[in-house]
């Protein structure tokens, strides 16, 4: 088939690899998000689906959006049998579905209908999924909604974040993409409905749902750390300041400290919760590089009974 891929982040590259060196397809164009600014200089940068495409010699769109007139116009031309899409990052319009022949297939990361929306790898480690997976579905106007081609399973490791998760999702699911283009093409691949039960969504995660709450139970805590890493990072207050938190390790046999409670030894940091305590073990200080959380507890030099998560 002649496809035009749709992606914009690193996360959709292995997909568009796969296609690429598929040999039974060819990936005639690629639409992306327009360049961004990026980098202290904030210089625009193309997307990494753009920067590929471009090494591979294969045409780049980049519309504002993608119902602009002289869009719609090239793609009709271009006239695509199919539409791959991995995180492409805008909302097709109708005028834009209805252009190929069979339609715009979505890689999905999860196990639709659970986690429809943009950010299903964290809501999965939100949740305490032990399991979560990949979906192909056809496009429709409704939030991930349309029916289903094929799906692969994925186990939730205790310490994943959601960049490791993402990042095993991502070269699982290119194969799974590639082979419902190839099922497509011979026919042999028909989309089912999904099922009206199950649904849950995966609304993008704000800063302020990275807060963390150590009233609430070590686990609860260790999962938002890793639902939240490596975006938007998960954080707490000290001394008045944002401190990020990137990893923890909850501590079952440690206990008798209050709820953001902070107990700092020569080569570890404890901090309560609403159950046992965690270990802190990296931390980003406000306008600083990440470190350890040991060496970041000597150099502030914490007094007994301080605690994280307080604004004063």
């Amino acid at each position: 088939m002649r496809l035009v891929f749709a992606g914009t982040p690193e996360v959709a590259v292995p997909a568009l690899d796969a296609l690429i060196a598929s040999g039974r397809h060819e990936v005639v164009a690629v639409v992306t998000r327009p360049d961004a600014p990026a980098g202290r200089g904030r210089r625009l940068v193309a997307s990494p689906v753009a920067q590929r495409a471009e090494e591979a010699g294969i045409e780049v769109l980049k519309p504002a959006r993608p119902r602009e007139p002289d869009f719609l116009a090239r793609l009709r031309e271009i006239a695509p049998d199919c539409c791959p899409v991995v995180a492409y990052g805008a909302l097709l319009p109708k005028a834009a579905l209805e252009i190929p022949a069979h339609g715009w297939v979505n890689l999905h990361f999860s196990l639709l209908p659970a986690w429809r929306g943009a950010a299903p790898v964290q809501h999965s480690i939100l949740a305490g999924d032990e399991v979560t997976g990949a979906s192909t579905f056809l496009i429709e106007e409704g939030l991930d909604s349309g029916p289903v081609f094929g799906v692969l399973t994925e186990e939730v490791r205790p310490t994943d974040t959601s960049g490791d998760l993402l990042t095993r999702l991502a070269f699982a699911g290119a194969g799974l993409l590639s082979a419902t283009m190839d099922g497509i093409e011979d026919g042999t691949l028909e989309a089912v409905p999904q099922p009206a039960e199950g649904i849950s969504l995966a609304p993008k995660i704000q800063v302020e749902d990275a807060r963390l709450d150590w009233s609430a139970p070590a686990l609860r805590v260790d999962r938002v750390v890793r639902g939240c890493a490596p975006a938007p990072g998960a954080w707490t207050v000290f001394r008045g300041e944002r401190l990020k938190v990137m990893a923890v390790s909850p501590t079952p046999d440690r206990d008798g400290l209050a709820p953001g409670e902070i107990a700092a030894a020569k080569n570890s940091v404890h901090v309560g919760t609403g159950s046992h305590a965690v270990q802190l073990l990296w931390v980003q200080p406000q306008g600083k590089k990440p470190m350890a959380a040991a060496d970041w507890a000597r150099g502030v030099r914490i007094v007994e009974g301080e605690r994280l998560g307080s604004a004063g």
